[in-house]
């Protein structure tokens, strides 16, 4: 990856938690990132006075997405835990509901938009200028499938998600 790539990668996520941090913000606070966290924080600590916190279940399908929203979690001093025997996927949080719907949700699914068009746009690079510049999906065929049966099944690709 480029640095400037990286750099132009990292201003863009933080201009995302600036929005997220205050909507009623002035320009000029809008600008000043390195505050936004501390912001959010005040604003989970109001909400927790008048909105105790419930137990939530996040279940986060990819480990891009899962590693994105426990950095989140622990930036706002929340603590994400699962349960003995709960999938490596599910993220359990104790959030009062009011910031999770305005604040935590929201910015995470932005964030998480924003991480994933990168990753795609970077694997597609990467494949392209390494194994076969033809990145594109496979056709699609109608009709069916050879006779004799269903086609053997590949061996299912593991991953390294914890």
């Amino acid at each position: 990856m480029e640095s400037s790539e990286h750099q132009r990668l990292i201003e863009k996520l933080k201009r995302i938690e600036t929005l997220f941090a205050d909507r009623a913000a002035t320009p000029g606070e809008k600008a000043a990132a390195g505050e936004a966290g501390e912001r959010i924080r005040q604003r989970l600590a109001e909400f927790a006075r008048s909105d105790p916190p419930v137990e939530y279940s996040f279940a986060l399908r990819n480990p891009w997405s899962h590693r994105l929203f426990v950095a989140l979690l622990r930036r706002y001093n929340i603590r994400p835990y699962r349960y003995a025997r709960q999938r490596h996927t599910t993220v359990m949080a104790r959030v009062p509901a009011r910031f999770v719907r305005e604040t935590l949700w929201p910015e995470f699914l932005e964030l998480d938009r924003t991480l994933q068009s990168y990753l795609t746009e970077e694997t597609n690079r990467v494949i392209s200028e390494s194994i076969n510049k033809d990145t594109s999906d496979v056709e699609v065929r109608s009709g069916q499938a050879l006779p004799g049966g269903p086609a053997t099944e590949a061996p299912v690709a593991s991953s390294d998600y914890p």
